[in-house]
């Protein structure tokens, strides 16, 4: 295992700053919040926003964190070179894994969003440091995705854990439909709007981890 992948061995939650949910200002005091109550680890995803808004979202944001907990910027390998990021996660249509590992070097963390079992197997053997699988349940993140059979989960999960590749599985994931995917073996998860629309996040986030540590933290 790499020593990029040994830095999730233990992660669970991965939340996602998704500026088409919350504005900047808003993202930026959820993250205050969060880093301190149990996120693992945090990406900043801005679908629209313009270059300068999310280098200096990213600027801010880590200097807040100190290397505290990874941060991540989704598709822009530039911005998360600029600023200074732990890394990069790409979707399937966005730069190969490679390509983005001559940009950013060996120590960068690059993500991959997963669909499907052959995607997870192709982002092993491509370098991936971990992978995003889903979505899993209905998600307004991305509205016209089919439901997932969670049997595919199940597989998915497996085969990463055979492999030894972190994979969080994310998409409408919430604290009403976590243990379904806990019964299919996933201890790793990606959230976003069940924590950012949340009006308690850290009390949000304890009772998520209580169902992986099966005690109440809220």
């Amino acid at each position: 295992m790499s020593l990029r992948k040994k830095r999730f061995s233990s992660c669970r939650l991965y939340l996602i700053l998704d500026a088409g949910v919350c504005s900047y200002e808003r993202l930026f005091e959820i993250l205050k919040e969060v880093s301190v109550c149990g996120v693992d680890i945090v990406q900043l995803r801005d679908k629209l926003g313009n270059t300068r808004d999310l280098l200096g979202f990213s600027r801010k944001a880590l200097g807040w964190l100190k290397g505290r907990i990874p941060f991540i910027v989704n598709d822009r390998v530039d911005v998360a070179r600029l600023s200074g990021a732990a890394g990069v996660h790409l979707g399937q249509e966005d730069i190969p894994i490679f390509e983005a590992r001559k940009i950013l070097g060996n120590r960068a963390i690059i993500g991959v969003s997963c669909q499907t079992l052959n995607h997870v197997r192709l982002a092993y053997r491509q370098g991936a440091d971990y992978a995003g699988f889903g979505s899993v349940f209905k998600t307004l993140t991305k509205p016209d995705r089919a439901l997932m059979d969670l049997a595919v989960l199940s597989k998915a999960v497996r085969y990463a854990e055979q492999k030894s590749l972190p994979l969080f599985a994310i998409g409408g994931i919430t604290t009403d439909n976590l243990e379904q995917v806990v019964e299919k073996g996933v201890r790793r998860i990606a959230l976003c709007r069940n924590i950012l629309l949340s009006d308690n996040p850290c009390c949000t986030i304890g009772k998520i981890r209580a169902v992986f540590t099966g005690s109440d933290e809220c």
